[in-house]
């Protein structure tokens, strides 16, 4: 499990992939999401730009990161 803290109000989905290393450019954490590779909260995400807030829970493949 990876903990990412929040710094803002929020962070965009496709951002917090992106942040966290988890692939090498925005682009490729779009077309993760867009064919329907994340979880937000155990629900099927496909907003590249959802807002992630503190106590979300991102599900890809085998990763869940934890957002405090």
């Amino acid at each position: 499990m990876i903990k990412y803290t929040l710094t803002d109000d929020y962070i965009e989905l496709y951002k917090l992939i992106k942040v966290l290393d988890l692939v090498d450019s925005g682009g490729d954490a779009k077309q993760l999401i867009s064919e329907g590779y994340v979880k937000k909260n155990n629900t099927l995400e496909l907003r590249k730009r959802a807002k992630i807030i503190k106590g979300d829970k991102i599900q890809i493949a085998d990763v869940t990161i934890l957002v405090e």
